[in-house]
């Protein structure tokens, strides 16, 4: 069983709150959409969501499914938007308690980890696509370099997402279906590896349902 922070009910509107996973920092509140962070025992207030995007994805919270031999389930989410428009990042934690995300952009999958960077990471301000890196024997190629900002956060998230300035993102790939992501919306940059994953791979159930998927 999950433990819940002290009272375990939402500051603003008195609901009460449930965290899917122990290790949770931020939450939402369901029924008024107050961004909540854990301080110490205690809940805190920080924000309001605003109305959050209505997602074409048929995963949501709660939705079960399987990757590199483990099971998971789906426990929070963020929208990033970008000039082109916008995708979603599912976090999902691992049966083995760690977190892993779920990248969900015009029906391509990603799954990858936070990983330590145990070799030379691309700077934000001067890599360009096509520069190579390598991490623990892999080679990867800049695929994309993006601005992004988040819209939107929902269920349980390992971190805070107070930002709403640009942050800037790199998609690395290979010929073998690896990917990674240099996230900057820390300082320093996260590193995020691990592969293309299809939606059958994933073995994906718990799903929602809407018309026509």
């Amino acid at each position: 069983m999950v433990p819940q922070p002290h009272g375990a009910t939402c500051p603003n509107c008195g609901a009460p709150v449930r965290f899917l996973w122990a290790q949770a920092v931020q939450t939402t509140c369901a029924y008024c959409r107050s961004v909540l962070v854990r301080r110490d025992l205690d809940l805190e207030r920080v924000g309001v969501q605003a109305d959050f995007p209505v997602t074409g994805s048929p995963i949501q919270i709660g939705t079960e499914g399987k990757w590199r031999g483990k099971s998971f389930v789906v426990v929070g989410r963020i929208t990033y938007a970008w000039a082109r428009g916008r995708w979603n990042e599912w976090h999902c934690v691992l049966n083995d308690g760690l977190s892993a995300w779920l990248s969900d952009a015009q029906l391509e999958y990603a799954m990858t980890m936070v990983s330590e960077p145990r070799g030379k990471m691309p700077e934000l301000r001067s890599t360009y696509v096509g520069d190579s890196y390598v991490w623990y024997d892999v080679r990867y190629e800049v695929a994309n370099i993006l601005e992004a900002t988040y819209i939107g956060t929902e269920g349980d998230l390992p971190f805070y997402t107070y930002r709403k300035d640009a942050s800037t993102f790199i998609d690395l790939q290979n010929d073998q279906g690896a990917f990674a992501t240099v996230d900057g919306t820390e300082t320093p940059p996260l590193l995020y590896l691990g592969e293309y994953v299809t939606f059958d791979d994933l073995a994906l159930k718990n799903l929602r349902e809407f018309e026509g998927w």
